[in-house]
């Protein structure tokens, strides 16, 4: 897909074109960057790293938001500002729109897979499908679904971009749509960045998954209360909780009394 971008862009000179091949480019570099995450995430402990490396999928994820951030958004629209400041006439469009509609259903097929990946992952989960996004369970899908729903509005933008050249006879359009796309690229990397770096620095689990501990734990008798509660979300369905307990004197003494013999007391 890239190749071919890179000679529809060649051929016609469309600034649209140009997007979307450096998109193209950047979702095959992150594709790499991504599968070397997921096979250093399953890694078993180490003495260097006692919880394993499961935050790897974050660190790759961070990298591909990067990535996609520096590389697809800022060419794109850098693109876009010179397609603007220095306007030419294109060349015709004629198998740019066959390339496109090719890329769509590509693209398409690849995004129906991703949602149903989720759908399937967040009722596992028992959350809904935003919260699962939202929340970045699991980062790579997320990114894969990100970047697919981004490839799918990128090039129905150029699409639109590219017939308002042709109808109107003028470069402008096209120029225009190289910096919504690049927009579109900003917005969803800018997302990806967001998300991970919060997982990567340490983020809570859901209010209503510490209270289940929290009441798990203070049902035991011999438990009077617990205090500072931290449980952190350490991706790959992992978590770490940490809490101060209060034991009962009382229980503890009854129960440790129960066990001798009273004779021999």
């Amino acid at each position: 897909v890239l190749g071919v971008f890179g000679l529809c862009w060649f051929y016609t000179g469309s600034h649209s074109m140009f997007s979307e091949c450096i998109h193209s480019m950047a979702d095959t570099i992150n594709q790499i960057i991504l599968a070397f995450g997921i096979y250093k995430s399953v890694q078993i402990a180490d003495s260097y790293h006692p919880y394993g490396y499961s935050n790897m999928k974050y660190v790759a994820s961070l990298i591909s938001g990067v990535g996609i951030f520096c590389i697809g958004s800022g060419l794109s629209i850098y693109h876009g500002v010179t397609g603007l400041i220095h306007a030419e006439p294109l060349d015709s469009l004629f198998w740019a729109y066959f390339v496109l509609g090719g890329s769509f259903i590509s693209e398409g097929a690849t995004l129906a897979v991703a949602i149903n990946n989720i759908k399937k992952c967040s009722k596992e989960s028992n959350i809904s499908f935003l919260q699962y996004v939202l929340r970045g369970h699991d980062p790579t899908v997320n990114v894969v679904l990100l970047e697919d729903c981004a490839a799918v509005l990128s090039i129905g933008v150029a699409a639109v971009c590219m017939s308002l050249t042709s109808y109107l006879n003028t470069p402008i359009p096209d120029a225009v749509g190289s910096l919504l796309v690049g927009g579109i690229l900003g917005t969803v990397a800018s997302f990806i960045i967001y998300t991970n770096t919060s997982a990567i620095v340490g983020r809570s689990i859901s209010l209503t998954y510490l209270n289940k501990i929290n009441a798990e734990l203070e049902s035991d008798v011999m438990i009077r209360a617990i205090y500072d509660v931290k449980g952190i979300d350490m991706g790959n369905s992992l978590i770490r909780y940490k809490a101060e307990l209060d034991f009962d004197g009382r229980e503890l003494a009854k129960q440790y009394l129960d066990r001798l013999d009273p004779e021999a007391l």
